[in-house]
C-alpha cells in the first residue's frame, strides 16, 4: 500500500511541475525561440531552413510541413501517429534525441522548464 501511494505522489508531482501543464508566457518565449531561429521560422511568410517552418505546430501531427525533408526516424515516428501536442512538445524541447533518435536536428534542448512552457505559448500564437 505505500508503495502505491509514493508512485501516486511521484507522479502527481512530476504532472504538476511539467511544463506542457504550465501556462507559459508567449512574450518571454518569443525571446527562448531566438535560440532557435537559426534553423526554424515563424509568422507570416515563414519558410523551411535547415528545420521546418513552426506555423501551426502546437497539435499538429510530425513530419507533415510541406517541401521539408524529414529524417527517416522522424518519418517512422510521424507514421506512427506522432502529434505534437503541448506533452510531447515540452519533451522534444527538453531532449530532442530522446522523442525522436536520430532525428537531425542537433539542438541538445532547453535545460530550464519555464523556457519549454514559454517557448510553447510563443508557438501556439502562430496556429
Amino acid at each position: 500500500m505505500r508503495y502505491s501511494v509514493a508512485c501516486l505522489a511521484a507522479a502527481l508531482g512530476l504532472a504538476l511541475a511539467s511544463p506542457a501543464l504550465a501556462d507559459g508566457d508567449a512574450a518571454a518565449g518569443e525571446k527562448v525561440f531566438r535560440k532557435c531561429q537559426a534553423c526554424h521560422a515563424v509568422g507570416d511568410g515563414a519558410k523551411n531552413k535547415v528545420g521546418p517552418a513552426l506555423n501551426g505546430i502546437v497539435g499538429a501531427p510530425a513530419a507533415q510541413v510541406e517541401g521539408f525533408k524529414y529524417s527517416k526516424s522522424m518519418t517512422e515516428h510521424a507514421e506512427d501517429g506522432l502529434v505534437w501536442d503541448k506533452e510531447t512538445l515540452a519533451a522534444y524541447l527538453t531532449k530532442p534525441k530522446k522523442v525522436v533518435p536520430k532525428t537531425k536536428m542537433s539542438f541538445a534542448g532547453l535545460r530550464k522548464e519555464d523556457d519549454v512552457a514559454n517557448v510553447i505559448a510563443y508557438l501556439e500564437t502562430f496556429q
